[in-house]
């Protein structure tokens, strides 16, 4: 028989080597649900079992006979979650980042709207005439006594089972039956709400006066919530009970939002330009406008007023009603961003990142898909906003390495956004006062347009910058980790009420632990990597892998009681600086301490309204934050950053430096930035300095040429990993092999150079061995088609199949 309804599906968990569409019979009842974009369950592989996918085609008159197509069990989605254009992008992932397409699906969606696949068991058949065990009958008067179906993790956990033995020799004697199921992590928020019924007749109904007094509130609204009805009337719960049992009412579920409203301020202030802004704004608008794909650097100074560019921008763009995204590299930087546009588009917003709750985040995503928030903010994720159209796409800090996933799929935000903004004909704006040197390569040779801001807005300057020689303060005995003049300049903003910020891109207490006696550094057992120690909860841990062990002052090697701390992180800091200035008041800001969305808002907007004087942190506290009193800036340990074993390393350092020094002076009053460093003639210091980004870019950018590094040519890192050691070289050698011999056979025209293998910066992290090979190479559609080739079949080896192999095109380190 000929199936005349087939659907294309991309399934979960396929691996790479074998991920590509299936195709799927649709029964009757289920045809008018398929869309492409709904998740559906369907049966996968030899023992059929129950896997979920996405609907990539709906072909409605298929090509021949498809007799042996085997039917989807269920389609998931009342309406696709993924629009045609984020499909087409999930599909183009595939081919760039060599993942499989549900892997690039899943990505998009918020957790809470993802299903998980499970085990269920319910009861078929009575148990008259079976002799059971002890354990059987009880389970099986257990399952009886449920309406539904019983998950078996709930099962293990209230009969505390070790594994499926009970419910599956019941399933096999005929009594239960066993299915997989769907379940969604997280649920729609409703409220129970009553309304008056369509036929209700009140003329000869005998009520109470508490029941006319419900009956008359909702009269007024129409449908009223039941917590609204008890609190404006202050009845029980048993009153409008009864109302629904004379026929006089109805309930019903109405969805709400598990997020906070977000109202505009009618008073706020009109935004002024400064000329260098406007003629920025016009020039991004007529880009717009011009409704062709188009990519715009907006380079400008810190304190140069970027921010009131982008509102103006969307204040112009916003009633063409397409969506628009503002992505930002921090969630430390979304609450005061949130602020700012909140105050002009009000609920027109909805924020992503991820340290909102998984109710909130499906909550806000299902705000866009409904049309009801234009403008989404947010981190990286914020890219896959499920707007039917994107008008305007700015990523803020452009140059940012956070915009770069680090695991599967290794996809980049800026490169997400162009085929966004090419697929709807929309506008991406990328802005920096440190763009990286590619965006900034591609600005000077036409590839995007320039736009430049080179003063501050208002009445600010740029801080003054002193860089302390770390050297001379020890030779004059100071050992405190403070050089002398940053600890006047931090005593004199006490005492003149202003605030200061300390860099220091290293959380926890002490970087690594030693013997004295034999001279061993503590390191974890699964990674090899020295333990940090962490004062709040006298731990020592592995920022890698998670290991933590109490610290007791013996030494794991020797087992003397000889171990010292050394190297200086984001809570030592804060200690020693509370010693020095005992009555200052003293907020640290790192992962450890801001691990939610509520802690970083409570901790930005408590500086913000000066009750704190001092904000020490990592990296979090370097960019894009606005705080008008603060006038000092200290870098406190500038070195760590200039120093690795990756091209990027002075890029990283330089923005860095330049961003944090930014944040000083950006008031009334004249900043000042104090950068230590052991290394004050470093050419990357003196820069920074400066805040000299031509000088630091036309240095940058001939290393880069010479060294064919980007844009010169693309980095490929190929990383393979494995429990063995030797096994995950040889398998690192192999495909080495068979991609060098594959290249000269079928693509000898690809300009290639390839390093390695060689081990990883970490080569052992959670026990498992990392090596790598880099390739030098152009990023096109033949050496995507050349890489894929080899990773399939690398798959498909059987020597190698404990080893995991991965590309990671211009990956973050190298």
């Amino acid at each position: 028989m000929k199936n005349d309804f087939v659907v294309r599906v991309a399934v979960e968990n396929a691996a790479y080597s074998f991920d590509k569409d299936f195709d799927y019979a649709v029964p009757l009842h289920l045809q008018s649900r398929c869309a492409a974009g709904s998740r559906v369950l369907v049966p996968f592989g030899r023992g059929n079992r129950r896997r979920m996918g996405i609907i990539t085609e709906v072909i409605t008159e298929p090509d021949g006979e498809e007799n042996s197509l085997k039917e989807i069990i269920s389609v998931l989605d009342d309406e696709p979650v993924l629009t045609d254009e984020l499909l087409s992008a999930a599909k183009f992932m595939k081919e760039h980042y060599f993942c499989s397409t549900y892997e690039a699906v899943k990505t998009m969606l918020p957790a809470g709207i993802n299903y998980k696949v499970t085990t269920v068991y319910g009861v078929r058949a009575s148990d008259e005439g079976f002799e059971l065990s002890d354990e059987e009958q009880r389970l099986y008067n257990y399952l009886h006594s449920k309406r539904n179906a019983v998950k078996l993790e709930k099962i293990l956990d209230d009969f505390g089972f070790a594994d499926s033995r009970v419910p599956d020799s019941l399933v096999q004697k005929g009594l239960l039956y066993k299915s997989d199921r769907a379940f969604r992590r997280v649920s729609d928020a409703v409220m129970k709400m009553a309304a008056i019924s369509p036929d209700a007749d009140i003329t000869d109904v005998k009520l109470s006066e508490k029941q006319k007094s419900v009956l008359e509130i909702i009269k007024l609204s129409g449908a009223v919530s039941i917590k609204e009805i008890r609190y404006f009337t202050g009845v029980s719960a048993s009153v409008i009970d009864a109302l629904y049992k004379k026929g006089l009412i109805y309930f019903f579920d109405e969805e709400v939002f598990r997020i906070d409203n977000r109202e505009a301020d009618e008073a706020v202030s009109k935004l002024v330009l400064n000329a260098e802004q406007q003629q920025a704004c016009d020039s991004l608008y007529a880009e717009y406008a011009d409704r062709k794909p188009h990519v715009s650097l907006l380079y400008g100074i810190t304190g140069s007023g970027k921010t009131s560019v982008f509102i103006k921008l969307i204040e112009r763009v916003i009633s063409d009603g397409r969506g628009i995204i503002v992505m930002v590299p921090e969630i430390s930087l979304t609450p005061q961003f949130v602020a700012q546009f909140s105050k002009r588009f009000g609920d027109k917003i909805a924020v992503f990142h991820s340290a909102l709750s998984l109710g909130e985040r499906l909550d806000e995503y299902k705000r866009v898909k409904k049309g009801l928030a234009q403008i989404v903010i947010g981190t990286r994720s914020a890219v896959f906003a499920p707007f039917e159209s994107v008008g305007l796409i700015i990523m803020d800090e452009e140059q940012e390495y956070s915009y770069k996933s680090e695991s599967s799929p290794r996809y980049h935000a800026r490169e997400i956004s162009m085929f966004r903004c090419a697929k709807n004909n929309g506008l991406l704006v990328l802005s920096s006062a440190t763009p990286s040197v590619e965006t900034y390569f591609y600005a000077l040779t036409g590839r995007y347009s320039m736009n430049t801001l080179s003063a501050r807005y208002g009445t600010a300057v740029l801080p003054e910058v002193i860089t302390a020689d770390m050297n001379l303060e020890i030779q004059n005995g100071n050992k405190s980790g403070f050089s002398d003049v940053l600890l006047q300049n931090i005593e004199y903003n006490l005492e003149h009420g202003r605030q200061s910020i300390l860099l220091l891109n290293r959380r926890g207490h002490n970087s690594f632990v030693t013997c004295s006696f034999c001279g061993e550094a503590v390191t974890c057992p699964n990674c090899s990597i020295s333990l940090t120690y962490h004062s709040r909860n006298n731990r020592l841990m592995c920022h890698y892998c998670g290991y933590s062990v109490a610290f007791c002052g013996e030494c794991p090697t020797c087992r003397s009681h000889s171990l010292r701390l050394g190297g200086t992180g984001t809570q030592k800091a804060e200690q020693d600086i509370a010693e020095l200035f005992p009555d200052a008041r003293i907020l640290r800001m790192d992962t450890d301490a801001a691990s939610s969305k509520a802690s970083y808002e409570k901790m930005i907007t408590a500086f913000s309204n000066g009750e704190y004087d001092i904000l020490v942190g990592t990296q979090m506290v370097a960019k894009g934050l606005d705080f008008p009193n603060v006038t000092l800036v200290g870098v406190l340990n500038t070195d760590q950053a200039l120093y690795s074993d990756d091209y990027r390393s002075y890029e990283r350092a330089f923005s860095l430096l330049t961003q944090v020094v930014g944040r000083s002076g950006r008031g009334r009053e004249k900043g000042l930035a104090v950068i230590q460093t052991h290394t004050p003639d470093n050419l990357i210091i003196s820069m920074a300095a400066k805040q000299d980004y031509q000088s630091f870019y036309n240095t940058e950018i001939k290393v880069r040429e010479a060294m064919l590094y980007p844009p010169f040519a693309d980095i490929c890192l190929v990383g393979f990993v494995g429990e063995n050691r030797a096994l995950t070289l040889k398998a690192a050698n192999a495909f080495l092999r068979d991609f060098t011999a594959e290249a000269m056979k079928n693509y000898p025209k690809l300009p290639l150079r390839i390093l390695g293998p060689s081990p990883a910066a970490v080569v052992k992290v959670s026990n498992k061995y990392r090596y790598k090979l880099i390739i030098k190479c152009k990023n096109n559609r033949a050496f995507r088609e050349l890489l894929s080739k080899i990773l399939v079949s690398f798959g498909n080896h059987r020597e190698f199949s404990k080893v995991t192999a991965y590309a990671d095109m211009n990956a973050l380190t190298c």
